[in-house]
């Protein structure tokens, strides 16, 4: 892969033509967006090749939250919750990513068929996840992280948040990259939501640019996210449920996906995944029009060179087709 043009492709997944969407399996009694809804390894299984079906590249596993507040769960739950999905629906032949922010659960996951590791912390949580996963010569997701979402760091304090989020994603790169992660493993996500208000994740959306001027291919996690509730607030200034905000979720896909974002990461795969064919063609759309506007171009260039008439700008005087009578001082003479 170029890591430096287009939204970039990832040693170790399919290059897909397009965004690609990623479909979330939480395996969580207590998950902000679908608490409950999957916990069951069976049913959480199950939804995951629903997921596949419905047109997601991908599956997102997580055995525990990171909504503001929630409690960690130890590492044996987190394992018992996670492994049996992975198998499950790797088995069946579906991209598996693990969330999690322990190496413990990375590489039991790694061994048991995932592809990705999507540590929300970048590596931070755990000291030990960076060297497993160059171990294992896995991608990684990098993702922008000020600690957990407890007491005073669920909402971060800056001056410039596109500014600062870009440069602490790139001092964290180069930390995965120094701990041994190859820079076509990674992929870099600025964390919509952690540490950051809405208008912090409004910004960021605004300015994917800059996030994709770090050379890697970006993974963009607004889904059913609290920024969406407060656009799409009431009168009375109440956010609707999380359930409630895919078709906002799926209008941020598509302003993703024609910025360039490699991925993006959602609950309801349906409409994301409409909205992710739509901008690519309007993509393929746009460059077959340049084509064919520059073909044009030089098609009408020529045949103004077979009539003639060029302008010489150099020394102000026309250049008279073959054979033509030409008056003196340069005029064309009159018939």
């Amino acid at each position: 892969m170029s890591i430096h043009s287009g939204r970039g492709s990832v040693t170790g997944l399919p290059a897909w033509h397009r965004c690609a969407v990623m479909g979330v399996v939480n395996v969580t009694p207590d998950s902000f967006s679908d608490g409950g809804r999957w916990f069951d390894t069976t049913a959480a299984v199950k939804h995951g090749l629903d997921l596949v079906a419905q047109g997601a590249d991908l599956v997102d596993v997580g055995g525990e939250s990171t909504r503001p507040g929630a409690t960690r769960v130890d590492e044996a739950e987190e394992l018992r919750r996670v492994i049996p999905v992975v198998r499950g629906l790797a088995s069946e032949g579906v991209v598996v990513s693990v969330d999690t922010m322990r190496a413990s659960v990375a590489e039991r996951s790694l061994a048991a068929g995932a592809a990705l590791v999507n540590d929300v912390s970048g590596g931070l949580a755990d000291p030990r996840m960076i060297p497993a996963v160059a171990d294992a010569g896995a991608p990684f997701v990098v993702m922008h992280w000020r600690g957990f979402l407890e007491g005073g760091n669920v909402e971060g304090v800056y001056d410039d948040v596109v500014r600062e989020v870009v440069d602490e994603l790139h001092a964290r790169v180069e930390a995965v990259l120094a701990g041994g992660i190859a820079p076509d493993r990674i992929v870099v996500d600025p964390g919509l939501g952690f540490s950051k208000n809405a208008e912090h994740d409004l910004s960021l959306l605004a300015h994917l640019d800059r996030l994709l001027g770090l050379g890697y291919p970006l993974l963009v996690a607004a889904s059913r996210k609290r920024f969406l509730g407060r656009v799409l607030a009431g009168p009375d200034g109440a956010p609707p449920p999380a359930r409630e905000r895919d078709a906002a979720t799926a209008a941020v896909s598509a302003l993703a996906a024609h910025a360039g974002a490699w991925a993006v990461r959602v609950h309801e795969v349906r409409a994301t995944a409409d909205a992710v064919r739509v901008a690519h063609a309007v993509e393929e759309a746009r460059a077959t029009g340049h084509a064919l506007g520059a073909a044009s171009a030089r098609g009408a260039q020529g045949a103004q060179d077979a009539r003639g008439g060029i302008q010489d700008t150099s020394g102000g005087t026309q250049v008279a087709p073959r054979g033509t009578q030409v008056a003196p001082g340069g005029a064309e003479g009159a018939r």
